[in-house]
């Protein structure tokens, strides 16, 4: 515990010093700038696609940022030989992302909405759907040593953790798209606006469950792989 605590610490200063929190107040003023201009628009539709759309910039590629950060600096080679363990590694960057995307997205539902919606699947719909990000913005960052080359493959994979939109925007609804991970996260935020069928909720956070086991045992394995035996792609 007292680990994960130094480490929890360590992530938020290294967080600060490097203006993530600064990066997150811009979006944060730009988005409620944006829509507080367009409040005629439907925001059951809407708020919940923009706001799993707003965790990527916090989660999926604060997570690469970071990871990539460290190999270069080197402080990751440090923490390989410290008695810090990969679990407390990627939980850390889990909780602290995590809440920092929690606390960007419910401001901007406030502002938005008021009170007027559910705050509970709100809540656990953005924290599964930005512990899933953070975890996918390890896996797909942990092969790489600099942003310049993980840069343009990220974005193939963004689309791809991207697909559920279409589903909300009544693009693609083949139900298929209830098996992609991202999916499950969404109906929970969508139920923060409206009503559910039951199965939705045990789907919403079940569902998410599963995948976010299989993330951290692919996490642990390309941790070991690319972060201890250092394999992967170099800059």
């Amino acid at each position: 515990m007292k680990r994960l605590v130094a480490t929890l610490r360590m992530d938020v200063l290294l967080q600060f010093r490097n203006g993530f929190y600064y990066a997150v107040l811009f979006v944060l003023a730009l988005w409620i700038g944006l829509l507080s201009q367009a409040r005629n628009l439907d925001f059951g539709v809407i708020l919940p696609i923009m706001v799993l759309m707003n965790l990527i910039l916090g989660t999926f590629y604060f997570m690469a940022a970071l990871l990539l950060l460290e190999k270069g600096e080197g402080t990751l080679e440090a923490q390989i030989v410290s008695p810090l363990r990969s679990d407390e590694y990627l939980l850390s960057k889990v909780i602290t992302l995590g809440a920092l995307a929690v606390v960007e997205n419910i401001s901007i539902v406030l502002v938005l909405r008021g009170l007027n919606f559910n705050p509970l699947p709100m809540i656990a719909g953005l924290a599964l759907a930005a512990a899933l990000y953070t975890l996918f913005g390890f896996l797909t960052a942990a092969s790489y040593d600099s942003i310049n080359t993980y840069f343009f493959p990220s974005i193939g994979w963004l689309l791809l953790l991207c697909l559920p939109i279409l589903r909300s925007l009544g693009i693609f609804t083949h139900w298929t798209m209830y098996l992609h991970p991202l999916q499950a996260p969404l109906t929970l935020l969508q139920a923060a606006i409206e009503p559910l069928a039951w199965w939705q909720w045990i789907y919403g956070v079940g569902y998410t469950l599963i995948w976010l086991g299989f993330a951290v045992m692919w996490s642990r394995h390309a941790f070991k792989r690319f972060v201890v035996l250092k394999e992967g792609v170099k800059a």
